[in-house]
């Protein structure tokens, strides 16, 4: 499955203390350029699996062994895969109905999982709907209890809230199954899972009037901080970070403009860019160099990174992860009304 998105994961280091597993379900039928339904699992920000409404769960390539000898997994995964995709299909159209949209493509989104923190033994269950890119309900693991951040998303929570036998199977997974599962995953992907790995760093300019941008790449995790100094002082002006946008391979990249307009050609050594990734003590520093900036507006030998094969390597990611990430930015929420929708178990 091929993508639009824009999100851009040697030496082995300690593990976050933190560890996370988050299943991210999208529906979004009459859609010309997705699928009209799709489920990514992933472990601590590596996608592990996927599924649509045409095939079963599939496990990425690391993770076809590990589902081979544990197939309860994959079967539990295809089954929330598959009543998910008729549970937001029929809600999506007791939602248009309610809210009076006649057209146009509508999204049902639903994240939820959990966090272990590996020191602490704290678990952090969570479970969010979110409908056309606004948050809809959220699971309140303390009461038990559903949350409506928007009104017409109240008629919804009371029938989930109705029923009271799903707040013990949902409690349940948050609070054991999805940790059990969570603490499964990480030992058989250990070896992966945990690894560091430090990226390229380049500086580039579209035009000599152009900010020059530093810009990293095939860094992982994606924990990590850059930014411009000058004589060994971080800069706060005259600077603009860009997101963390993920690559094709599961890597990360990044990127931090510095507007050199002002900066006279002597003042130029005075600056430099510094990468840092969590977990590791070796930082990369740039200097601000003419001659090591690579542009657009000269010819440069073939293997030169430039804003162009920049912008290629950004919209060759997986859709799945696309969706996901794009879709939770905001944590999305769905809605349920019709009784197909409320027979399927919202939980777990």
């Amino acid at each position: 499955m091929n993508s639009v998105l824009i999100l851009l994961l040697c030496c082995h280091v300690a593990s976050p203390v933190k560890h996370s597993l988050k299943y991210f379900f999208t529906e979004s039928p009459g859609a010309q350029s997705i699928p009209e339904f799709v489920a990514v699992a992933i472990v601590d920000d590596v996608q592990i699996g996927d599924s649509n409404s045409v095939r079963e769960a599939t496990p990425k390539k690391d993770w076809i062994k590990f589902f081979e000898d544990h197939p309860q997994h994959l079967e539990w995964y295809s089954l929330q895969s598959h009543e998910s995709h008729h549970f937001f299909k029929a809600t999506i159209e007791t939602l248009r109905q309610r809210l009076n949209q006649t057209e146009g493509v509508h999204i049902l989104q639903r994240m939820k999982g959990c966090e272990w923190d590996d020191e602490t033994g704290e678990i952090n269950g969570y479970d969010q709907y979110g409908y056309d890119r606004e948050d809809f309900l959220a699971y309140d693991l303390k009461t038990l209890t559903w949350i409506a951040p928007k009104p017409h998303a109240v008629l919804t929570k009371m029938r989930f809230d109705a029923h009271e036998h799903q707040f013990e199977s949902n409690k349940n997974f948050l609070v054991y199954q999805c940790p059990d599962f969570l603490k499964e995953y990480l030992r058989y992907g250990k070896r992966f899972l945990q690894t560091a790995v430090l990226p390229k760093v380049s500086l580039l300019q579209k035009t000599p009037s152009s900010p020059v941008s530093c810009h990293a790449t095939g860094f992982y995790p994606d924990r990590a901080v850059m930014f411009w100094r000058k004589d060994g002082v971080q800069l706060h002006e005259g600077v603009d970070p860009g997101e963390i946008l993920l690559n094709n391979d599961g890597t990360f990249q990044m990127s931090i403009d510095l507007n050199v307009s002002s900066v006279t050609p002597e003042d130029w050594q005075r600056y430099d860019c510094v990468f840092q990734l969590a977990g590791v003590n070796e930082h990369i520093i740039t200097k601000l160099d003419k001659t090591a900036i690579r542009t657009n507006w000269a010819e440069k030998p073939a293997d030169m990174v430039t804003f162009i094969s920049a912008a290629v390597v950004v919209l060759t990611v997986t859709i799945i992860t696309a969706v996901a990430f794009v879709a939770y930015k905001k944590k999305k929420a769905p809605d349920d009304g019709s009784e197909q929708s409320e027979r399927l178990n919202p939980q777990s």
